[in-house]
C-alpha cells in the first residue's frame, strides 16, 4: 500500500471540517486562499463558477452566527462590504481559514514524489 498523496491528504483535511463540504466550496476556499480580497463576482470569474454558485459556496464557508453565512458555516472566510462598491462583498480568510491554508500548504510542500514502477 502506498502512502496518501498530498492532494488526497488536503481533501481529507477539508472533508474533516464537515463531510458535506462540496467541490464548489473547496474550490471557493482554495481560490480565496490564493486571492484574498476578491469580490464574490471576481472569485466567480476566476474559479469558473456562476455568481450564485460562488456566493452560495462562500456563504457555506462563513462564520457561524454571521448574518451573511449559512449552514454549514465552517468559519473559514469573512465577507466585508466592498469599499469601492458597497453593494458587493470582498472575501478574506478568518484565522481558522489561514490556519487551514497553512496546513494544506505544508502538506503540499512535504509531499514526496510517488515512485511508479512500470512493467
Amino acid at each position: 500500500m502506498r502512502p496518501r498523496d498530498s492532494l488526497l491528504e488536503a481533501l481529507l483535511a477539508l472533508k474533516a471540517l464537515d463531510p458535506r463540504i462540496s467541490v464548489n466550496e473547496i474550490v471557493a476556499f482554495l481560490y480565496t486562499c490564493e486571492n484574498e480580497g476578491l469580490s464574490v463576482q471576481e472569485l466567480a470569474y476566476v474559479a469558473g463558477l456562476t455568481q450564485s454558485t460562488a456566493s452560495r459556496s462562500l456563504r457555506s464557508l462563513g462564520r457561524l452566527n454571521s448574518d451573511w453565512a449559512h449552514a454549514p458555516a465552517l468559519g473559514l472566510v469573512d465577507a466585508f462590504l466592498n469599499p469601492a462598491d458597497g453593494r458587493s462583498h470582498v472575501i478574506h480568510l478568518t484565522d481558522e481559514g489561514r490556519e487551514l491554508r497553512d496546513r494544506l500548504d505544508t502538506l503540499i510542500r512535504q509531499a514526496a514524489p510517488i515512485d511508479y514502477k512500470l512493467g
